[in-house]
C-alpha cells in the first residue's frame, strides 16, 4: 500500500504542492515545506474506498512560524459538510471538529494538540460528517509514519524562522 501512495501522493496533490519542497514520505504521510508563506506541513490521503467517495480528501497538520501556529490540524472533505460539524475518532477518543463547506478543523489549539498527541499512538483515525443529500460518509486515514512525518514538517519551520 505504502509504494500506492508514494506513488500517487504527486496526482493526488499537484495543486495544494505547487512549488513546495518536499521534506520526505514517512508510512501514509508525506512532510512538505513551502517557504514562500512560510509554512509546513504533513498531509496524507484517506485508504481509498470502493465508491471513490473519498476523491479530493486529505489530513494535513501544519505549522506557519511567522503566525505562531503549530499543528494545526485540517480535513478537506470529499463534499460540503451543511450540518457544520464533522466528528473524528481516532483509538477510543473522539473530537467535535467545526466545519464549513468541504473543510474541518479543532475548535481551537487546545483541541489541535490533543488530536496530534493521539494521532502519534494510534494506528488510524477516522472523521465522519454528512453530505448535501443528509447521508453520512466517512474518510478514514492510516497512521503509520504521521509522527515522523510531523516531526519533519515541524522542525523544517523550526530552522527556516
Amino acid at each position: 500500500m505504502r509504494s500506492l501512495f508514494v506513488a500517487s501522493l504527486p496526482l493526488l496533490f499537484a495543486a495544494p504542492l505547487a512549488a513546495k519542497d518536499g521534506l520526505g514520505v514517512f508510512g501514509d504521510w508525506g512532510a512538505f515545506r513551502d517557504a514562500s508563506v512560510p509554512r509546513c506541513y504533513a498531509i496524507s490521503s484517506p485508504i481509498p474506498d470502493r465508491g471513490a467517495t473519498n476523491r479530493g480528501a486529505y489530513a494535513s497538520v501544519g505549522t506557519w512560524p511567522r503566525q505562531r501556529i503549530r499543528g494545526q490540524v485540517y480535513f478537506k472533505l470529499s463534499r460540503p459538510a451543511p450540518s457544520k460539524s464533522a466528528t473524528l475518532r481516532i483509538g477510543r477518543q473522539s473530537f467535535a471538529l467545526r466545519s464549513e463547506g468541504d473543510g474541518a478543523w479543532a475548535r481551537d489549539a487546545k483541541m489541535d494538540a490533543a488530536i496530534v498527541s493521539a494521532m502519534r499512538s494510534a494506528s488510524e483515525m477516522t472523521v465522519r460528517s454528512r453530505g448535501p443529500d443528509g447521508r453520512s460518509y466517512s474518510a478514514t486515514y492510516r497512521l503509520g509514519g504521521a509522527a515522523s512525518a510531523l516531526d519533519a514538517a515541524t522542525l523544517a519551520c523550526a530552522r527556516r524562522k
